[in-house]
């Protein structure tokens, strides 16, 4: 059952456990013959659910949520607020997160200080020559619109999965007048790497593995992959950069 579970995706993992810790709650209370609040069962049930997905290996993130869904169900509840409202939460979400639960890529967002060392790291420029440059998973179009602006002599392009976020970032490419870069919606394992000079990526450890088979084989010699913060196992990266940032980001960088 363990190992069953294991394999599944891992909201699929949380919707278990988070019933399974329900469960747990309910029999323990009902034969130790005691009743709690609302608010101070889900806490119990939240609780244990966090338990079970750090038993279980579940990142970091899914802690919190365990911990904090059903105190926030009781909560939402009790304040009685129309249907509608979460509909039009519900909704957002899915624009902003899309295919989170399959890809397992959160929303990362990069800061300014990255997207400065970003910049130190681009081809040197030369008379007459463009380089390219793509943003796998670019979310709001940060890390494209600056690049794009303080060096013009390259291509930017973006790809990104989820609706809103693409949308966002077409919005702030076309209002900024940069003729220079563009982003589509889309996967990035559909991208061809091998049209590009760098590759950068801030994703989440889990699809590292498979988007560096993916870059082996696809880019060119010479050209760089670049990923922040989430390190390719047993692949060393043959530099580092430490961003003195909020999230003490670090670039890992391979030349290819």
């Amino acid at each position: 059952m363990i190992t069953l579970l294991k394999k599944s995706p891992p909201a699929v993992q949380a919707l278990m456990l988070q019933i399974a810790a329900v469960a747990l709650v309910l029999i323990t209370l009902s034969m130790m013959g005691q009743r709690l609040t609302p608010l101070f069962l889900a806490l119990c049930c939240g609780l244990v659910a966090a338990v079970f997905s750090y038993l279980l290996g579940q990142a970091r993130w899914w802690w919190l949520i365990q911990l904090a869904f059903m105190p926030a169900v009781v909560v939402m509840l009790a304040l009685d607020l129309p249907p509608t409202l979460f509909l039009i939460a519900f909704l957002i979400f899915m624009l902003v997160y899309w295919s989170t639960f399959r890809s397992q890529v959160p929303l990362y967002l990069s800061s300014n200080k990255v997207w400065v060392a970003l910049e130190a790291l681009l081809p040197a420029a030369q008379p007459n020559q463009v380089f390219s440059f793509v943003d796998l998973g670019s979310g709001l179009g940060g890390v494209l619109t600056h690049l794009a602006s303080k060096r013009t002599d390259g291509r930017y392009m973006g790809v990104e999965a989820a609706p809103l976020p693409c949308l966002w970032s077409w919005l702030r490419i076309k209002l900024a007048g940069l003729k220079n870069c563009s982003v589509r919606w889309g996967s990035m394992w559909d991208a061809d790497l091998g049209q590009y000079d760098v590759v950068f990526a801030y994703l989440s450890p889990v699809p590292m593995a498979q988007l560096w088979t993916k870059a082996r084989a696809e880019m060119r010699p010479g050209s760089l992959f670049i990923s922040s913060t989430f390190v390719v196992l047993e692949h060393p990266p043959q530099r580092t950069i430490q961003i003195d940032d909020l999230h003490h980001s670090t670039l890992y960088i391979w030349e290819m």
